[in-house]
Parts: structure tokens; C-alpha cells; sequence
């Protein structure tokens, strides 16, 4: 049987079917190749784009570092001379001169506005130029922006200082073909840190940092408005806060008319591994209860005198002249103001005095203007005295080979102003400081890794910070409230970074 093969005739709708799927095929093609091309193109413009940002950005990152260098290392504070603070009005964020922001420019676009300018032109000229980034050169110019200025009183200084927060704005800019522009702005500024925020502070953490025995009482009085009562500041009943970043004991009808400031916790009996805040004995209380701080205080030690004072002995007595008193600098003067008894007097005029250890005997008096001394040691005996003459005279001690650097306690110290900050005591090291001088006794004291100690029955009026305090003897210690406005001046620092593109 044979078969014949059947033929099937094609419908006039399905001719070229084939040619048209095949174009739209070649059309898919076309397209995934042509999106690859553009995805391709884009991921190498996303990466020239952002190295050219990477660059632009470290272009305005070195124009904030130079602007920030000027002002750390070049730039002179406002206050004297040619550029008075009443230029200035520092109530205003930011502070205005001549009715306009204080503003040092290297900007084209930004014209800089400052009393002095020889400031100007030299915050311009250091704070641009140029960095080679491979074959792109970038460009950098920053502007400082004066937000806030005042002066305060560093404890350490005889005089103010102006402390400032600039805002610095850098702009880094690659150019070319494509052009990429950066801006990047910071803040600088000078941290300030109270140094007497309580009127006795020990920053030792462990048990009896604060002894207080024998009727030793705390109270407070304002030295900027002293009213005498038989020939001694009248004092408040309150005010006398005391701190420590251990525990108080207290004992013997010992009185805190103040608050007590602690990170520790609990009031009972203080013994090692069960630190309490507290530790009462007899009738002893504190009046205005604890504060729970929330972590230690840190203290910066003063610096260390530079250069160290000799360590060699000066002794005073009545018939020492100037030329047994050796000094290096300012001078020395001898007045007579008990019949035979010779007065050393001696003016640092300006300078940082250096002195060696002094021993001050036999009823003679040291006589001390205002000024700062690089002193080794200093010690009181037989009823000898050390005389404020004019203040602050700031006692700045390296105690070298001296266990007690300080030692007031066979003598008396006269500070007839009851200014505590016209007699500033410094130092750093952690010796043992005896600050008990005559009846009375007033001074400022800043040594937070030395022992002190005050005993006897004496009045001490103003501050110490020390690594340990101890009060016996019923000390009245009176807590100069003015001595919150003392401050320490920490370093320069950076914060705020921000930044962004063009």
C-alpha cells in the first residue's frame, strides 16, 4: 500500500511571523546591550564622582586643620592694644564688630570683618592653597566664624584670659571638565572646668578621703562682700559643700553646713571593699544630706614649675638681708618694722621668682607682692609670718626631696584681705601640705595628689582640693563662695565635624 504524504496549506495570517519575532528579539537585544553600556557608563562616572569627592573633601578638611592651626599657634587673643574687648559685642552668637559678625575670610566670596587687620591678612594667606591629588590639583580656602567669646579667671594665673569658639567652614574644590566642590565645617573650642565647684574636695576613692574630727565645722562666706565681726568675716550657716570620690568621717560633734558630694553610696561604717559615702561617729551630721555623683572627678594636676627652683636653703630671721636671699628675678627689699627685726620683701614685677627651700625662723616676716613663685619648699617656725602685701601671689611649689613641701603650722600666714584668691597655693605632687598658719589662715588651695591637712582650732577661710583632707582640732574651715568663679583652662579642641557636597 502506498501512502501519499499530506500537504497542509499555511493560513495567509501566519506568513512572516518568524521575521517579526526576530526583530523583536534583535530589539530585546539591543536594549539589554545598550542598558549594559549605560549601567557600565554610569558605574565609572559613580566612581570618578566619588574619588573627585574623596579628593574635594580632603582639600576642605585641610583648609579646616590650617585655619585651626593659625588659631591654636598664631593668632593673638583680643584684649590689649590695638584690639580692646569693648570692640567687641560678646552678647551677641556670633559676636559682632561694627554691628556685623567677627568673621577672618580666605574666601572669594566672603569678606572678612576683624579690628585688626594684620589678623585678617594672615588667617588669609595661611588658610588656603593647594594639595596634587594624583594629575587633579585640589583647592582649598576655609573662613572662621567667632561664636562666642568671655573671659574668665584661671586659678593658676594672675591674670583674665579670653576664651573663644570659632566655627570653621572649608571648601575644597577639584576643577576641570567636571568640576566637584566640598564643604566641611568644624568647631573649635576651649573647654573651661571649675576648679573649686565644692569648697573642700579629696579625689583619693577610698575610705576617710574626708576626716573631719574634734568639732570641726564647715560653713561659707563671699569674699566680694565681707562684713567683720570682732576683726573675722561673718559666715553663713549653709554653703559649706564639701566632695570627695570616696567617704567623710566625721566624728567628735563635726559639722558640714553644707551637702556632702560622693559617688559612693550609704552612710554606715566605712571599711575596705564596703566603701560607704558616709561614716558618722557621735553627733556629727551634715546639714544639707548626700548628692550622688555619677562617676569620679577627675582633677588635672597644676603644672610642675619649669625650670625646677634650686634646692638648696635660704633661712629668714630678723637680721637676714636681701644679699643672703638669693633670687632670680624681681626684687628684694628690707624694712624694719619692729625695732631690730628685719622685714624681707619680695616683688616677682612681673616675672616667675624662684626660690629655694625658705626657711622662715626667730619672729621674721616674709613679705610677698603679687606674683608668681617657682618655690621648692616653704617652713614656718617660731612664730614667724608670711605677709600678703598685694595679691594674688601664687605659691607654685615642686617639692623636690620635700615630704612636706608646705609646712605653716609653726608660724602664721596674714592674708588681711580674707581673699582667698590673693594667696593661691599649687602643687602637683604628693607630698604632705600642713596649711594650719596662725589663727587664721586664708588661701586657695590646688595640689590633687597631695595630703592636706589643717589642725589646731584655727579658722580657714577658702578652698583646698586635695587627694586626702584632714581637719582636727575643731577647725572652723569657711568656704569662700566667691571661688567658683576660678577656673581651670583646658586645651583647644575640635568637635562638630560636618560636611557637604555640591
Amino acid at each position: 500500500m502506498r501512502f501519499q504524504p499530506t500537504l497542509r496549506r499555511l493560513t495567509a495570517g501566519d506568513d512572516g511571523i518568524a521575521m517579526v519575532l526576530s526583530l523583536l528579539f534583535m530589539l530585546m537585544l539591543s536594549a539589554l546591550g545598550t542598558a549594559m553600556l549605560v549601567l557600565s557608563r554610569s558605574e565609572t562616572l559613580s566612581s570618578v564622582n566619588y574619588r573627585m569627592m574623596s579628593q574635594a573633601r580632603f582639600g576642605a578638611e585641610s583648609a579646616v586643620h590650617k585655619a585651626a592651626h593659625y588659631l591654636m599657634n598664631s593668632y593673638t587673643l583680643p584684649g590689649s592694644g590695638s584690639d580692646p574687648l569693648s570692640g567687641y559685642d560678646a552678647t551677641q552668637s556670633p559676636v559682632l564688630y561694627s554691628g556685623q559678625p567677627v568673621v577672618m575670610s580666605a574666601f572669594s566670596d566672603v569678606t572678612g570683618n576683624y579690628p585688626v587687620s594684620a589678623a585678617q591678612t594672615a588667617f588669609a594667606s595661611e588658610a588656603q592653597g593647594s594639595l596634587q591629588a594624583g594629575e587633579a590639583e585640589v583647592l582649598y580656602s576655609a573662613s572662621a566664624t567667632l561664636l562666642s567669646m568671655r573671659t574668665v579667671v584661671p586659678y593658676a594665673s594672675a591674670g583674665t584670659q579670653v576664651i573663644q569658639t570659632w566655627r570653621l567652614t572649608g571648601r575644597g574644590l577639584v576643577e576641570g571638565a567636571r568640576q566637584a566642590e566640598v564643604e566641611v565645617s568644624a568647631v573649635i573650642e576651649r573647654h573651661i572646668v571649675p576648679t573649686f565647684t565644692y569648697g573642700l574636695f579629696a579625689a583619693y576613692p577610698y575610705c576617710d578621703a574626708l576626716y573631719f574630727s574634734g568639732g570641726t565645722t564647715v560653713d561659707s562666706y563671699d569674699s566680694s562682700n565681707i562684713t567683720l565681726v570682732n576683726g573675722l568675716p561673718q559666715t553663713t550657716p549653709s554653703g559649706g559643700n564639701v566632695g570627695t570620690n570616696g567617704s567623710l568621717t566625721q566624728g567628735g560633734g563635726a559639722g558640714v553646713r553644707g551637702s556632702l558630694s560622693t559617688p559612693r553610696s550609704g552612710v554606715g561604717n566605712c571599711r575596705s571593699g564596703a566603701v560607704t559615702a558616709l561614716d558618722l561617729n557621735g553627733n556629727a551630721v551634715v546639714d544639707g544630706g548626700l548628692v550622688k555623683l555619677p562617676q569620679r572627678v577627675a582633677f588635672q594636676a597644676p603644672d610642675v614649675p619649669s625650670p625646677l627652683p634650686p634646692t638648696t636653703t635660704t633661712t629668714i630671721n630678723g637680721s637676714t638681708t636681701c644679699s643672703g636671699v638669693p633670687i632670680s628675678s624681681g626684687t628684694c627689699t628690707i624694712t624694719y618694722p619692729t625695732m631690730g627685726v628685719g622685714s624681707v620683701t619680695l616683688d616677682p614685677q612681673g616675672t616667675n621668682m624662684a626660690l629655694d627651700n625658705v626657711n622662715v625662723t626667730a619672729g621674721a616676716t616674709l613679705t610677698l607682692k603679687a606674683g608668681t613663685y617657682f618655690i621648692n619648699s616653704l617652713k614656718l617656725v617660731g612664730n614667724s609670718k608670711v605677709l600678703v602685701a598685694s595679691g594674688p601671689v601664687i605659691l607654685n611649689f615642686a617639692g623636690v626631696d620635700q615630704g612636706i613641701p608646705a609646712d605653716f603650722a609653726g608660724g602664721a600666714i596674714i592674708n588681711t584681705t580674707f581673699i582667698p584668691g590673693n594667696f593661691r597655693v599649687l602643687y602637683a605632687g604628693t607630698g604632705t601640705l600642713k596649711l594650719t598658719g596662725g589663727t587664721t589662715t586664708s588661701a586657695a588651695v590646688y595640689a590633687p595628689n597631695a595630703d592636706a591637712e589643717v589642725a589646731g582650732g584655727a579658722h580657714y577661710f577658702g578652698a583646698i582640693v586635695a587627694e586626702t583632707i584632714k581637719l582636727t582640732g575643731g577647725v572652723k574651715v569657711h568656704v569662700d563662695r566667691k571661688l567658683r568663679e576660678f577656673f581651670g583652662v583646658g586645651p583647644q579642641m575640635m568637635s562638630v565635624f560636618t560636611w557637604k557636597e555640591y
